[in-house]
């Protein structure tokens, strides 16, 4: 079927909402089946006209995952092959996230089918592990078969994600037992309950049961069932029990198997660098840099963990005069220690930037460094990605530029007071308020209300004799989720550079000419 005028040229005021959608759903699959991309782009102009009219919450969510698949088709018709597949820096990528993501924390994404959000999370976890990103791509699968516990795409491409994450562990004990889970969620498509989102899956399903015998194939199946997950120890106090437990539930411990879930055996930060070769006489200050991330990770979560779970006024707020602006003020030390965790889990990506640019030897001038600028060269030719990074087969490196994607973009002009944000770069809808959470919290002032405070995300605009035009304000649930997000982002990003590092020493020691290198071991550090 090739497109002819009637689906090229469509009226949206003439056509209800739903006939609209449908035939933008039409259009995006027929782009996609015969590799259309001019036809997909004319679905995106239809998409936006539509998006003028009065839309329901779920008509809205439908569109964002039409104008994903519409970017989807355009992709793959301009990176299927060679090179291609590797370039970093892929604009049609971007835009396919956003709407995916758009459309997840949109209103109306509980209100459509639970099958429409299956796919819709099976969708944003393939892409993710496509540029890099495993462990959050793990998350989106996860998501769906809560959903849909027999949602057979989510399972299959979990199984699929977790061998490739397996694959990047530079510890092979762990890697056995993700291995063993990803062989188990790949058999289990063969199961009879399974639920299937196209007719014709015989195909799909034979290839992911054919990546179950791979893994058969190279690990001993067997011997890994009897690896027990659960009944360790978590802990000497019922305190510290209690926040291992929270920790493992979060999926927040710096350890891999995390990833499977809330077992015990993955109660430890046991993320480290890997071995590492470096001329002799070098001091190992990447560990000592790597060692500092990883213990303000720990300190900000655990600050997180304090101050959200506080149940009673601490002592040092007592008698601690402060005026009520009526405004539902909230104050307390457990909320500075919830305004802290945020500070030192986002300045924590410039700091794995400066990291990156030490390690790959960029040469980036110190105070040019941050979290954006670190992957890209500026020279008379104006901006461009550094030449080293264009097509690099390094997946969690390329994980990590693909979330530095989810931050706006750094502004000089923030300090100065302007509040404008260019989106046109990032894939993060929520990226404009993380930076201004940011930038109110290191200069300027944040409000934290209660929930029963209108405003969440931005200045008081009511004629309200109460209203704050100099704080930025949000409720404490909403602090509280923002700085989850982003405790979580920092440990992706963390246990993304070691193993960026992995795969990194892996190519140098393939191309290296040096015919001796000797071991050097260094201790475990213990507290005093």
């Amino acid at each position: 079927m090739s497109f002819n005028a009637s689906i090229e040229h469509w009226d949206i005021k003439a056509h209800a909402n739903a006939e609209s959608l449908k035939h933008i759903a039409n259009m995006v699959d027929i782009s996609s089946d015969q590799n259309l991309p001019e036809l997909a782009k004319q679905a995106l102009k239809l998409c936006d006209e539509l998006q003028g009219c009065s839309l329901s919450y779920t008509e809205q969510v439908e569109l964002f995952y039409f104008r994903a698949n519409a970017w989807s088709a355009i992709r793959h018709a301009n990176h299927s092959a060679g090179e291609n597949v590797w370039a970093w820096d892929q604009t049609e990528l971007m835009y396919e996230v956003y709407w995916l993501r758009s459309a997840i924390r949109h209103d109306g994404f509980a209100q459509i089918e639970a099958f429409r959000q299956c796919q819709i999370l099976t969708n944003a976890g393939n892409l993710l592990n496509h540029i890099g990103r495993s462990i959050e791509a793990i998350e989106y699968w996860q998501r769906a078969l809560r959903v849909i516990p027999n949602f057979a795409m989510a399972r299959g491409n979990l199984g699929f994600g977790l061998k490739s994450y397996a694959r990047l562990l530079y510890d092979r004990s762990h890697a056995v037992v993700i291995m063993k889970a990803a062989h188990d969620q790949l058999l289990s498509v063969a199961a009879g309950e399974v639920v299937w989102d196209s007719l014709d899956y015989q195909c799909i399903r034979n290839l992911i049961l054919s990546e179950a015998k791979d893994i058969a194939g190279h690990v001993d199946i067997q011997a890994a069932q009897l690896i027990e997950l659960d009944g360790f120890a978590l802990g000497r106090s019922k305190v510290e029990r209690a926040y291992r437990r929270w920790t493992l539930d979060k999926n927040l411990f710096l350890s891999p198997l995390n990833e499977l879930g809330s077992y015990s055996i993955a109660a430890h930060d046991v993320l480290l660098l890997p071995d590492m070769v470096s001329p002799i006489g070098k001091p190992p200050s990447l560990i000592g840099f790597f060692n500092q991330m990883k213990q303000e990770y720990v300190s900000a979560r655990f600050l997180y963990w304090q101050g959200q779970s506080a149940e009673k006024t601490h002592y040092s707020d007592r008698d601690v005069s402060l005026v009520n602006t009526l405004d539902y003020p909230l104050y307390s030390v457990h909320i500075e220690q919830i305004k802290i965790a945020f500070r030192m889990a986002y300045s924590l990506f410039d700091k794995i930037a400066f990291f990156i640019n030490e390690y790959w030897t960029l040469g980036i001038p110190e105070r040019s460094i941050n979290f954006q600028s670190v992957w890209y060269l500026k020279d008379k030719k104006g901006k461009r990605l550094q030449p080293c990074f264009i097509a690099y087969e390094n997946l969690p490196l390329r994980g990590l530029f693909w979330i530095s994607k989810d931050f706006m973009k750094q502004n000089d002009s923030e300090i100065d007071g302007s509040e404008s944000a260019d989106l046109s770069e990032t894939m993060e809808p929520d990226a404009d308020a993380l930076r201004a959470i940011r930038n109110h919290l290191e200069h300027k002032y944040l409000k934290v209300h209660d929930s029963f405070w209108a405003i969440d995300g931005g200045h008081e605009k009511t004629d309200s004799l109460f209203k704050d035009t100099l704080a930025y304000s949000l409720t404490i649930e909403s602090l509280e989720a923002k700085t989850l997000r982003l405790l979580k982002l920092a440990r992706a990003g963390l246990i993304y550079l070691s193993l960026a590092v992995h795969r990194e020493e892996r190519l140098r020691a393939k191309n290296s000419q040096d015919g001796f290198v000797m071991p050097m071991h260094l201790p475990e550090w213990r507290p005093m």
